[in-house]
């Protein structure tokens, strides 16, 4: 539902588009945003405390966040974000697309979460052209507009915003992929943003982690006998529908895991 409300279902062929054919529109098994989608409306429709903060400590490997009341949450799929300053980038850069964020206010936080099934992060930012020496794929470009976003560059001399905690989720169908692990450290994440000095202060650390659709699952799972028979009829299709995605692209991907495609200093 989401999917086609969001004009994220793909497109029809030209002889379709012309009317010399008739066909559905079709979603493409390796789609992301179709588990996206669902993903989100899954989300969207449980209480947030009985998932929310287990999502944010196991991706992060850490007990910051408690069960509580979030104060304005909001789950938003597929929200742009303005181009990124171009005077804090050597590159010319579009907005940014974030999977899903979500937000409430006490204390006012923001999430990104990058949503990954049939492909890899991307490597490369199509304005980057490779000789500036600083990375450009996926998770740091989301990275550094959340920063932005949440108030963490030295802006305005004349007027302090205050900051807002950022938290930058990779999920995908399995865990461990490397960007992780380098962008985790703080001193290698201010390496690869540009002008990184502009940084007046950065979320408490590690703010950036992941999940693999197992780990939603089992998390979903383990708080099911707390939700109203609505949500646990809604968290059993998820329980469901994820390990059928995993399978799926196994078989499209005999290999496995969707190896990174990026190559790591």
């Amino acid at each position: 539902m989401l999917t086609e409300l969001r004009g994220k279902g793909g497109r029809l062929c030209q002889a379709a588009a012309e009317g010399q054919l008739r066909c559905p529109l079709m979603v493409r098994p390796t789609s992301e945003d179709v588990v996206t989608g669902n993903l989100c409306l899954v989300l969207r429709t449980l209480n947030s405390r009985w998932w929310l903060p287990d999502f944010l400590n196991r991706a992060l490997s850490v007990r910051r966040f408690h069960r509580q009341y979030h104060r304005g949450l909001k789950v938003e799929p597929w929200r742009n974000r303005p181009c990124y300053p171009r005077e804090l980038l050597p590159w010319d850069e579009g907005s940014t697309q974030i999977d899903l964020t979500i937000s409430w206010e006490n204390p006012p936080t923001t999430v990104y979460v990058e949503m990954k099934y049939g492909s890899d992060v991307s490597p490369k930012g199509a304005g980057d052209d490779g000789t500036h020496g600083f990375p450009s794929d996926q998770l740091i470009r989301n990275a550094r507009v959340g920063l932005y976003e949440c108030g963490y560059f030295d802006q305005n001399p004349l007027f302090q915003m205050p900051t807002r905690d950022f938290v930058l989720i990779l999920i995908a169908p399995t865990a461990g992929h490397p960007l992780i692990a380098r962008y985790r450290d703080l001193q290698s994440l201010k390496a690869a943003i540009p002008k990184s000095s502009r940084l007046k202060s950065t979320p408490l650390s590690p703010f950036i982690g992941e999940l693999g659709y197992a780990d939603v699952a089992e998390l979903l799972a383990e708080n099911r006998r707390w939700l109203t028979r609505p949500e646990r009829l809604l968290v059993d299709q998820i329980l469901e529908y994820l390990p059928f995605k995993v399978q799926q692209i196994r078989e499209i991907r005999p290999s496995g895991r969707l190896q990174s495609s990026l190559k790591l200093d």
